[in-house]
């Protein structure tokens, strides 16, 4: 076993770089491995059904009650004054939100091949994690896409009238890509997502994603029911790819009962300690 890591340890940088991304995506559609995926499994089920029993009823409710009176209360769409509203709402962007992920998961690849030993498994252990929110936020957006354009529900106003029940089935246009939104979708998948790896910051991510959903109202870019049945897709979405990773024991474990809860991961001191290591070995060089 131990002449493999030599030669692995002295191979050239960029081939421990193809090495190290092989294997982190290899290990994303191997097989599931862990015993109690089944429990998992049907305990996700359950919990996701009773999701979408409950937002569901609350959506239509919405839909019949409140989601005209709800825009008619909301300023004229453009409204100069709400300038700072229209940057808020961008951090709920999904291509801004995945492309930040996406910029971290590949300064991680970079890094990771120059480290070794310790601090090469806690920037691993990072990037796994990173893994997990890129996808459980990609998931989601992609399935909340696709609603979008099989619903094909008009945006407040679209048409003239206040109208909830104003729908163009698969039109594709921007006008008719109401349901669901798509910013809610992406700030409750992160939000899940950050809370299932750091519960501790389960309150600071649920004000974020309510934030989030209240500028797409304000901004009359969504129905109420749009940014509900949004943060449905997040969470349900979200909930599905933490199951598959728990599967592969990659981030997360899986209690007898079926709970599944995030393993420990790299602490944020020794991240600190691995970063100034990384910075003064390049400013020696």
């Amino acid at each position: 076993m131990l002449a493999p890591v030599v030669r692995h340890e002295s191979a050239s940088y960029p081939a421990r770089l193809a090495t190290l991304t092989g294997r982190s995506l290899a290990q994303l559609v191997r097989a599931p491995s862990h015993s109690r995926r089944a429990e998992a499994g049907r305990r996700a089920a359950r919990h996701g059904l009773a999701l979408i029993a409950i937002i569901g009823a609350a959506i239509i409710a919405l839909m019949l009650v409140f989601d005209v009176p709800e825009i008619k209360l909301m300023p004229p769409r453009g409204t100069a004054s709400l300038w700072w509203v229209r940057i808020l709402t961008d951090f709920g962007k999904d291509a801004y939100v995945l492309w930040t992920l996406a910029g971290l998961l590949i300064l991680v690849a970079i890094i990771a091949p120059a480290l070794q030993g310790i601090r090469r498994s806690l920037l691993l252990g990072l990037g796994t994690r990173l893994q997990f929110l890129f996808f459980a936020v990609l998931f989601p957006v992609l399935v909340g896409d696709l609603l979008k354009w099989i619903v094909g529900r008009g945006r407040p106003f679209v048409g003239g009238e206040p109208n909830a029940f104003n729908f163009s089935h698969f039109a594709g246009s921007e006008a008719y890509a109401s349901f669901p939104s798509g910013h809610a979708t992406t700030a409750f998948a992160l939000a899940f997502a950050v809370s299932a790896l750091w519960p501790r910051a389960r309150f600071v991510m649920l004000i974020y994603a309510l934030v989030i959903c209240a500028t797409r109202l304000v901004l009359l870019a969504h129905h109420p029911s749009d940014v509900v049945g949004g943060a449905l897709v997040g969470v349900i979405g979200a909930m599905a790819v933490r199951y598959w990773f728990a599967a592969r024991r990659l981030g997360f474990a899986i209690q007898r009962d079926g709970t599944i809860y995030p393993l420990a991961g790299p602490s944020l001191d020794r991240l600190k300690r691995v970063a100034k290591r990384v910075a003064g070995g390049a400013s020696a060089s």
